[in-house]
């Protein structure tokens, strides 16, 4: 079977530039249009004869550039932070109109995806719930797509509830956050720490695989994961 061709907007950044290496070392992918700022996305995403365009910019890009890709009669991978939950809600309803799928993922790694079932298991199980993100001084969005995916989550499951989030910015750090549960006399906590890209590969894999097939645009690395 061929591999599937695949376009990276944003391949030169620290994900971009992982990825492209990630996909040229698959027999399912093929990278044909690596994006910088330069390209006019439109004009590169019509003419490079990708099927799947694999969103890697920054913070507040990501709907923007996954309608692009969508009217361009491209699958999207949205792995850029900052999408909302509505402007999700918007691809999905422009992929279909379509007959198009895709995903927006706000966080690659397996063990963020475990992390936020686990937390969902236990959200209403304490009183008081309590996110702590930490990042590399580089990460300009605070709290991070990731935290802000998990509180929205974990406030779903608590009635509405907002769940607060704190966020630590300091060289040394890679990304790391922790879920803390609060009750009477003790506390839960889940914990989760990446130390270097190589975490998203299985989960960008899987991401790209389930956008290839699906119609509509889910919202969750959990999508593309096996059920519970």
């Amino acid at each position: 079977m061929n591999p599937a061709r695949v376009a990276v907007i944003g391949a030169r950044g620290r994900l971009g530039r992982f990825a492209c290496e990630l996909l040229a070392d698959s027999a399912e992918f093929e990278v044909v249009a690596q994006l910088g700022r330069e390209h006019d996305l439109c004009s590169v995403l019509r003419e490079c004869g990708a099927a799947l365009a694999l969103d890697l910019t920054v913070a507040g890009q990501g709907a923007v550039h996954g309608r692009l890709a969508l009217a361009s009669g491209l699958r999207v991978v949205v792995g850029t932070s900052g999408v909302s939950r509505a402007e999700a809600a918007e691809l999905d309803t422009l992929a279909r109109a379509r007959a198009l799928g895709g995903i927006v993922v706000p966080n690659f790694s397996l063990g963020m995806a475990w992390l936020n079932r686990a937390a969902e298991t236990l959200a209403s199980a304490f009183p008081s719930v309590t996110i702590v993100e930490r990042h590399h001084e580089r990460k300009r969005d605070a709290p991070s797509g990731s935290a802000r995916d998990t509180a929205e989550r974990l406030s779903q499951r608590r009635g509405g509830i907002p769940v607060p989030i704190h966020s630590v910015r300091s060289p040394g750090l890679y990304a790391h956050q922790e879920v803390l549960f609060g009750g009477p006399g003790e506390t839960l906590t889940l914990s989760h720490d990446m130390l270097g890209p190589e975490a998203f590969g299985p989960g960008l894999l899987a991401a790209l695989r389930f956008a290839a097939r699906v119609e509509g645009v889910a919202f969750g690395l959990e999508a593309a994961l096996p059920a519970k």
